[in-house]
């Protein structure tokens, strides 16, 4: 409540003021949330909303979004929005991504990951020249069927939660961009490769489709995010770090838009 002056009032012992209740409230609050970029290395077995949880409980953030999703079983770049810079997520959506991915011949899941149970068990019969040959051909525009885990919808339902029901639905392939695939190393019966891809793709997709060319089946088993549009790994705080930073620290570490 505000108060203003009343009356004024002569006493024997001087001037008194009476005061009266306005009945108008005011505004003390001032919005001091930091604005801008903070690039985060997530670690595996957090999702990214535990990310912005943390976020926002260490430094009493009010607004606080992430600009695109890592599955709790990945690594990497996670580009975290503070502020009124939480308004440009579907900006920073749409940039290329870069990942290292492992996969794992000879068995599928019917997650196309590692969190998923085994469908099918192949032997492995290829040679390393033809897992590169095969890797290769993935390059450039390619057409993908989004995996029932995912967060596209379908009917108005986004599919990973038909999949929690064990419903499973035709999904159309949609076209995504390779724009850069090799492969770092290869120890049978596991693959790691590098990726450089547009908007859209699904690396688990990409390890299974991958799998099924080489005719052994194959899914992800471990996935880093090493760039997010111009945001490298070499920017990333660790959380570790990030519990250990104070308000003021953490303001130096935005990148500010």
């Amino acid at each position: 409540m505000i108060f203003v002056p009343g009356s004024i009032n002569r006493t024997p012992t001087g001037v008194g003021i009476t005061y009266h209740k306005t009945g108008l409230k005011k505004s003390i609050h001032m919005n001091t949330d930091p604005c801008g970029i903070l690039v985060v290395d997530k670690e595996k077995n957090m999702t990214s909303h535990d990310v912005v949880y943390l976020i926002r409980r260490l430094y009493s953030i009010r607004k606080v979004g992430h600009a695109g999703t890592l599955d709790p079983n990945a690594t990497g770049v996670l580009v975290m929005l503070l502020g009124k810079a939480t308004k440009l997520s579907n900006k920073f959506l749409t940039e290329d991504k870069e990942y290292l991915a492992t996969m794992k011949l000879g068995e599928r899941t019917d997650s196309a990951d590692i969190e998923g149970a085994i469908i099918d068990m192949r032997e492995v019969d290829v040679t390393e020249e033809t897992i590169k040959k095969v890797i290769s051909e993935f390059h450039g525009e390619i057409e993908q069927v989004p995996p029932m885990v995912s967060a596209k919808k379908i009917g108005g339902k986004r599919l990973y939660q038909l999949a929690r029901k064990g419903v499973s639905v035709e999904r159309p392939p949609v076209k995504v961009f390779i724009k850069e695939i090799e492969v770092e190393e290869i120890d049978i019966p596991l693959v790691r490769f590098r990726v450089a891809c547009g908007k859209g793709t699904y690396i688990r997709q990409l390890a299974d489709d991958i799998g099924e060319r080489l005719g052994c089946g194959a899914h992800l088993v471990e996935l880093r995010r090493t760039r997010s549009g111009e945001f490298s790994i070499e920017d990333a705080i660790t959380l570790e770090d990030l519990r250990k930073m104070n308000k003021d620290e953490l303001d130096e570490s935005i990148t500010r838009v």
